[in-house]
């Protein structure tokens, strides 16, 4: 090793005995079992539904609570006790008013200061005392920790644990303290967070979410296609931008573009009403918990249409100069009879309906007109200049990526695109072939250059972040076409349909997933695949668990848009040392439900697999990582200490 570093690393340990105190702290965190992974997937801006699972560790937290207390409190206490973890504040609002006396309140604040500490306790027993002092509200640590780690097997202390608690509480601080080991509770459950793409679109909240995730003690991101449209749009995709736009607007989620980012729509709105009038194909989706008037419907209807058509139009020039896209099916502009008003694609030829063609010229049907250009680069600048899309997205390029090898496991959220005979599909990309592994590396440093470059808007890289939208080798599309256009102004649904990539029903077969690990240089024997991307139609039968448990698809339906055909609110994943738990969750009505009424999310588990032994740190990616620290000690003890 470079003697300039361990030089480096002597400055830290400047002593033999630093040095072996370190290795030794190490080596005994190698044989304590692993940390609970949680994996959750296609969040799609429902922020409620997720705070919900996080907070309750896809119902690891009412786990433990039940098993600590099953014997000493009733059905109700602990469905109480499990609302006051997971929502403190609102909690505590809620009870301060339910009882007569102060005695009576701070008898209860009492009891659940010890019932938290009971709880930490067990759920922190896999933990080094560090970690657990990391996790423990600051302002705190000295006091739970005196509760934690009380001997009193001679009753010499016994006054002394009681008296913390009474001054807790008799100097107005019981309930910051709850509220904090509320939080250490949550922490302590779940060591570390997956997110296995698509946080953004469909619904109303992805910013908030972005919020929680930032603040989020040991996060990765697998990113979706939805994801990547959004960096797209910030990294200078003017395509990927009208997209994300087109999408609000059907689903009445314009708010997280003005409100939550800061962009300007009033330039694409006075465009909106200078061209386009009502029309039912463009009216917003319905929300089922908010009314908007028939003024609002109309402005969203017009600004539908006006974002749809520029997005049409940018597509062209792009499947132009990137031949090996093999998109020119997709020129729909040049393939409408503007006269007839219909269309010819894949062969066939189909009418059209509920046209919005105002800014077209037939003559050239792609030519954005100067207003239209206008608006584009406005809105392409006001993306770029808000603060917080541009925190969030580079959150998201700094703890994301397409694919992650992770303790053995492949997360990845759309697919690895294959034939229908199991091979892995190539793309040529500037006269050079890639497939499998190799393709998606391509993709995401093509993703990465984009995104630090984001002035040019109209090179390879920025063109590829769009392909990854919608391309048929996409890794995150997964599909031979997207049908946008005639899903808008055609009625024939044959021609709506997306064939999928064949991974998506060869991913069933055990062998096809072993040869898919061993691509990834994992081990076919122990690892999974786990996939989000495609909602599992549970209603219908579909099984999320296939060939032989080798793949887990998570995506059940967190979006309130698809859980009429899931039949479920979202599959979540956890993997502890035991082995891996598949958790079915039922629609989330809100909180104020969980906290008046204890009425927690119906949650279903299926064991996927089970550890034959217990599985330990040193067999994950974090274990491996300390090994590598204890070899470096290791050198710097024959370097500097040892003659």
């Amino acid at each position: 090793m470079n003697t300039k570093y361990l030089d480096l690393l002597a400055e830290k340990y400047d002593s033999e005995e630093k040095v072996v105190t370190e290795i030794i702290n190490l080596e005994s965190i190698l044989d304590l079992p692993k940390g609970t992974e949680h994996f959750v997937s296609d969040l799609h801006g429902e922020y409620q539904a997720f705070q919900h699972v996080l907070r309750n560790g896809s119902g690891k937290v009412r786990e433990k609570i039940n098993d600590i207390f099953k014997d000493t409190l009733s059905e109700e206490d602990i469905n109480d006790f499990a609302a006051l973890v997971y929502y403190p504040e609102d909690k505590l609002k809620l009870i301060k008013h339910q009882f007569n006396s102060k005695q009576a309140l701070d008898e209860w604040y009492a009891e659940k200061i010890h019932h938290m500490i009971h709880l930490i306790s067990y759920a922190s027993s896999k933990y080094t005392r560090s970690k657990l002092r990391k996790a423990l509200p600051e302002q705190f640590v000295y006091i739970i920790e005196e509760l934690l780690y009380k001997t009193d097997e001679y009753t010499n202390k016994k006054p002394y644990y009681e008296k913390i608690v009474q001054k807790i509480i008799s100097l107005g601080q019981a309930e910051k303290l709850i509220i904090g080991l509320s939080y250490t509770t949550q922490r302590l459950v779940v060591d570390h967070l997956h997110v296995v793409g698509d946080i953004y679109d469909r619904g109303p909240e992805p910013d908030k979410i972005m919020e929680t995730l930032i603040g989020y003690h040991s996060i990765d991101i697998q990113w979706g296609n939805h994801d990547v449209l959004w960096i797209g749009a910030y990294a200078g995709s003017k395509v990927c931008l009208a997209n994300i736009i087109r999408i609000c607007a059907r689903y009445d989620n314009l708010d997280i573009i003005e409100d939550a980012y800061g962009i300007n729509l009033r330039p694409l709105l006075n465009l909106a009403e200078k061209y386009y009038g009502d029309n039912p194909a463009f009216r917003p989706k319905k929300h089922s918990d908010q009314n908007i008037t028939d003024q609002e419907k109309l402005q969203i209807t017009k600004i539908h249409q006006a974002i749809a058509m520029i997005q049409f139009k940018l597509e062209s020039p792009i499947i132009k100069r990137r031949s090996f896209f093999n998109m020119e099916e997709r020129l729909v502009l040049e393939k409408t009879d503007y006269e007839k008003q219909e269309i010819t694609v894949y062969g066939k030829t189909y009418p059209l309906e509920n046209t919005c063609f105002s800014t077209i010229d037939p003559s050239d049907p792609a030519k954005l007109l100067p207003e239209e250009e206008e608006v584009i680069d406005k809105l392409l600048l006001s993306v770029q200049q808000s603060e917080k899309l541009k925190r969030h997205m580079n959150f998201l390029m700094k703890k994301g990526s397409l694919y992650l090898k992770y303790n053995g496991n492949l997360l990845i959220h759309g697919c690895i695109p294959v034939d229908e005979n199991g091979n892995m599909e190539q793309m040529e990309i500037e006269g050079k072939a890639y497939k499998g592994r190799e393709l998606l590396d391509k993709f995401e440093s093509y993703l990465r250059h984009a995104f630090a470059h984001k002035e040019l808007t109209d090179d390879l890289a920025t063109d590829m972040v769009w392909y990854l939208w919608t391309g048929e080798y996409s890794s995150l599309f997964g599909k031979r076409a997207m049908t946008t256009f005639e899903r808008y102004f055609i009625s024939d649904k044959v021609s709506h349909k997306e064939e999928k990539n064949p991974y998506y029903y060869l991913r069933e077969n055990v062998e096809m997933c072993r040869k898919m690990l061993e691509e990834f240089e994992l081990d076919p024997s122990q690892g999974h695949i786990i996939n989000g991307h495609t909602p599992v139609k549970e209603i219908d039968g579909e099984n999320p668990i296939k060939a032989n448990g080798k793949m887990i698809v998570i995506d059940g339906g967190f979006s309130k848009a698809y859980q009429s055909t899931t039949g479920i609110a979202g599959y979540t994943l956890l993997y502890n040392s035991f082995g891996m738990q598949l958790v079915a969750h039922q629609h989330f009505n809100s909180k104020e439900d969980v906290v008046l009424n204890g009425a927690d999310v119906l949650s279903v588990r299926r064991v996927v697999d089970k550890e034959l032994e217990r599985k330990k740190v040193r067999e994950t990616n974090i274990g491996a990582k300390l090994q590598e620290e204890i070899e470096m000690l290791n050198q710097l003890m024959a370097y500097r200490y040892i003659n």
